[in-house]
């Protein structure tokens, strides 16, 4: 599995968790039926990583929604951001252009066409500030 498709596999577990409150496991699984294991770990670690930084990434979140509040958001708008700030937030090997470029295009995929012009605002606006303080 490619870390894209990853990424789309756990932009809907986190989905799930969030709406129908599956636990983590049986989220993997819905998402898996009928694939192959094949890059089962990196999917895992997505989904866990996110969970398990969950508050501290709804923190953080929050510092750049700007108008909204995170409960008010689209749900998969939600999803897709907070995988986007867990890998921003925890994950400084990867690329942050590679990040923001596959939050836009999941925005693109699975949500209506204002959200990836959205969810590329409050990433721009977190990488630039963090940016202007790491000079």
């Amino acid at each position: 599995m490619k870390r894209r498709t990853a990424r789309e596999k756990a932009v809907q577990c986190l989905f799930q968790i969030d709406m129908a409150q599956v636990g983590l496991s049986e989220a993997i699984e819905m998402v898996m039926e009928g694939e192959e294991e094949e890059g089962l770990d990196y999917l895992t670690f997505l989904v866990e990583g996110t969970i398990q930084h969950l508050p501290q990434i709804d923190h953080e979140l929050k510092k750049y929604l700007r108008g909204w509040q995170l409960e008010r958001i689209a749900n998969v708008d939600r999803a897709i951001l907070r995988l986007a700030f867990f890998e921003l937030m925890y994950e400084p090997e990867l690329p942050e252009k590679v990040v923001l470029n596959e939050a836009v295009e999941l925005a693109k995929r699975f949500s209506d066409e204002q959200s990836y012009r959205f969810v590329n605002g409050v990433l721009s606006s977190f990488l630039k500030e963090r940016q202007q303080t790491q000079v």
